[in-house]
């Protein structure tokens, strides 16, 4: 149909012919991505409530079962900004099937782990994979829809992240509790392999191929040394406490910092050398957007310590099975997705920062009196007696997470908003591994190494005080860097219509190309 017999159509008269063809086409590339979305935001959730029984199961050491989670935040950080730029060059059809196939496959390794070392080093290959598939979601919906049409379409995208964080723990708790033909927790990860598999023949069939007009370089050696500090970060953290904090490990963390170090030098030059660093360091000029970036890592922290500490205090502290610790989790995830439309819709735009700093003394204080709750019931603690402070955080939580990423957005330049929309979920991710590794510290450093099968419920309930009293600093920490940040987040115009050939302007969040800065970041 040609563009002036569609001017002459009824506007309520649906598509025909070829152009009902290409509708439809659209709306099921649509449904694929996003039920890739979707896998990838239930994987990271359902792991942790299975965590327990996969220590029991395989014998893990505690190191080890912080690694399954804190590899695959690891690799996804890592690879999320150079997986959106390999899309930009090489196509992002072909990087989406890449990643989800690749997805597919560390999947069933991590269901048929035969040892802990090798459920990591699968769990560290998955994450990698999703820093592959999860950048092209967002632009494959760009390059496939046009500007009017995204506003439903992300709205779409926001109903799956609320049913991706209520329905991960219910549903790992439901697949390890059913012990699915004597497989344990293995099928929460077994379950993807139809999944992946249903997208991966249908994404060939019904996506179209997009690729950036003018698509960055690819900086591979600063996605090392980004790699390698965090390792040398990370790894004297989860292995410290065991090996009894030798000295290479202090070695290792402090030379961490000259790695750092030498990443902004390098990545200084590569920017006056061909202008595609991985991290562009003129954004940090912005006050805000630095404070910002401050906050998503900060924040991240915060959560990688609470999910995991607050699992094996429910499970192994309080000997609750997968399925009770799963459903009290429930009106924590109810809570964040319901303020967290609220802040958007209602409160941001009336009363701007301040809705974001509440959120994080709300959450604090959510957090506080799940201390108190803890200390008061003891080992006698009930599910119920949880919904309220876990309410107030959820409340906390989702005033900060919705709104955030604009307010971080808003004063930066509009030609360089692909770049830092890219940094902030590649920080927050970075800072999720750090709470991870910080576990040894804050946690497990607190429990001991020897405990009787009467000390192990004690312990684990003093653990997880202490633990939260770290998370109450963050939250501390966390509202006074927002000072920093507008006090009401600018309003931004809908970006350009896509240009020709169908390629939008504004294409990649995580390539470095710019993206509307009204959009949501990406997921993962």
């Amino acid at each position: 149909m040609t563009s002036t017999e569609t001017t002459l159509s009824s506007p309520a008269e649906p598509p025909q012919g070829p152009a009902a063809v290409a509708d439809r086409r659209r709306w099921f590339a649509l449904a694929i991505v996003m039920t890739a979305a979707f896998m990838d935001l239930v994987d990271v959730t359902i792991v942790n409530i299975a965590i327990p029984s996969i220590k029991q199961d395989e014998g893990a050491s505690f190191s080890q079962i912080q690694w399954i989670t804190a590899g695959y935040a690891l690799a996804f950080a890592a690879g999320l900004i150079t997986g959106g730029r390999l899309g930009d060059i090489h196509g992002r059809k072909r990087l989406f099937l890449v990643g989800i196939g690749g997805f597919t496959i560390a999947s069933a390794l991590c269901g048929f782990a035969a040892n802990p070392e090798m459920l990591v080093a699968s769990r560290i290959l998955q994450g990698g994979m999703a820093a592959l598939m999860v950048p092209q979601v967002l632009s494959i919906v760009h390059a496939t829809f046009p500007a009017h049409e995204r506003g439903k379409v992300f709205g779409l995208f926001g109903a799956i992240v609320g049913l991706g964080a209520v329905s991960g723990p219910l549903l790992g708790a439901l697949l390890t509790e059913w012990n699915l033909f004597g497989l344990e927790w293995r099928p929460i990860f077994l379950i993807n392999l139809p999944v992946g598999i249903a997208a991966l023949i249908l994404g060939r069939r019904f996506i179209s191929e997009s690729k950036a007009p003018k698509a960055l370089k690819l900086d591979l050696v600063g996605v090392a040394l980004v790699t390698l500090g965090l390792l040398m970060l990370l790894y004297p953290l989860t292995r410290g406490r065991e090996l009894g904090w030798p000295l290479w490990g202090y070695v290792s963390m402090g030379g961490a910092l000259l790695v750092f170090a030498v990443l902004v030098a390098y990545e200084r030059r590569k920017a006056a050398r061909d202008g595609s660093p991985l991290v562009e360091l003129s954004l940090f000029k912005v006050k805000s957007f630095a404070a910002g970036i401050a906050v998503q890592t900060v924040f991240g922290v915060g959560l990688g310590i609470f999910f995991l500490v607050w699992t094996l205090y429910m499970q192994v502290g309080l000997g609750w099975r997968p399925l009770r610790a799963g459903l009290t989790g429930v009106p924590f995830s109810i809570a964040v997705s319901a303020a967290a439309g609220m802040s958007v819709q209602l409160l941001v735009p009336r009363f701007g920062r301040k809705v974001l700093q509440a959120g994080a003394l709300i959450m604090a204080a959510g957090v506080l009196l799940y201390i108190w709750e803890s200390e008061r019931y003891g080992l006698s603690i009930a599910s119920w007696q949880m919904a309220l402070p876990l309410v107030v955080m959820g409340a906390g939580m989702g005033f900060i997470v919705a709104p955030l990423t604009d307010a971080v957005l808003s004063e930066v330049p509009r030609e360089h908003s692909g770049s830092a929309s890219g940094l902030i979920n590649t920080v927050q991710q970075m800072g999720n591994a750090l709470g991870l590794g910080l576990v040894s510290v804050v946690f497990f450093g607190q429990i001991g190494d020897r405990l009787t099968p009467a000390q192990v419920g004690p312990a684990f309930v003093n653990g997880f005080q202490h633990a939260l009293g770290w998370v109450v600093a963050v939250m501390v920490a966390i509202f006074l860097l927002m000072f920093a940040l507008p006090k009401r987040p600018a309003q931004h115009v809908e970006g350009a219509e896509d240009t020709a050939a169908g390629e939008p302007e504004n294409a990649n969040p995580a390539a470095g190309t710019p993206v509307s800065d009204s959009e949501p970041a990406l997921l993962g």
